[in-house]
């Protein structure tokens, strides 16, 4: 259930993206506002996504060098 849940998740955020680039492209002018938050959130969605997956990255190199230097 878990792996179902993350990927549907993943995708979220990109789709939100599309979304808000579209409707901020194909809107009149008057309307075009409604789209800035559904696009400033799914750019955030992304960008914590690969600075979390950055992170992580890094945290578990840090621990395998650890132990290859105390083996």
């Amino acid at each position: 259930m878990k792996k179902k849940s993350a990927y549907f998740y993943s995708l979220i955020a990109p789709f939100m993206l599309l979304i808000a680039i579209s409707g901020f492209t194909l809107r009149s002018q008057n309307k075009k506002i409604f789209y800035l938050p559904l696009g400033m959130i799914s750019f955030y969605l992304i960008i914590e996504k690969e600075l979390n997956r950055r992170s992580k990255r890094k945290d578990i190199l840090n621990k395998v060098k650890f132990f290859q230097k105390n083996k």
